[in-house]
């Protein structure tokens, strides 16, 4: 039913999605759901929306009318229709740690692109943002772009210099995988 596109998280993206449109907050789908926006399937149990600090503000205006806030967590809401979680990511602040460095979040007004209708961060911010943020989750989810958009070097000059080497590794770790799984399909083929 999630790659279907009718679980409660595709409704829960579509409806404050669709709020923010009717607002005229501008606004970007990131994370997990931006992944399956960029050719790669894989479950995730919230949505995250980039908005500059204004969108924010206007945001929370207008966000009583159908979410909830999370208490102790001032971006983290709650659709009430479906359940599920959003955060709100702000324009301005830094991925990963929070802690300052080279790359922020942008303003989502100059990184979207328009995918099945929704506002969808493009794809070398959503790679440029996941190496910056440093987890596990966000390295193997750029492993996986890379892969399902057959990307290469050549990729490497639309991202920021400070995450190169993040990019190269992980294209290597694409090649690691590939050769893992060739091995094992000789296996199964010599057995």
């Amino acid at each position: 039913m999630f790659f279907q596109g009718s679980d409660a998280v595709y409704q829960a993206m579509r409806r404050v999605a669709d709020e923010l449109d009717r607002a005229k907050i501008a606004y970007a789908i990131v994370g997990g759901m931006a992944v399956n926006a960029h050719h790669h399937s894989r479950t995730t149990q919230d949505v995250d929306f980039l908005l500059s600090a204004e969108g924010f503000a206007a945001f929370r205006r207008v966000a009583a009318a159908g979410f909830n806030t999370v208490p102790d967590r001032p971006r983290r809401f709650i659709d009430r229709a479906t359940g599920v979680s959003f955060d709100i990511l702000v324009a301005g602040l830094f991925p990963g740690s929070g802690q300052p460095g080279p790359i922020v979040f942008p303003d989502p007004v100059n990184v979207f692109e328009t995918i099945d209708g929704l506002h969808v961060i493009n794809l070398p911010t959503l790679i440029q943002l996941k190496l910056a943020a440093r987890r596990y989750q966000d390295f193997a989810d750029v492993v996986n772009l890379i892969r399902a958009n057959k990307l290469n070097e050549s990729f490497i000059p639309q991202l920021h210099p400070s995450v190169h080497s993040d990019f190269v590794e992980c294209l290597e770790e694409m090649g690691r995988e590939d050769e893992y799984e060739k091995r094992q399909d000789q296996a199964v083929e010599d057995s």
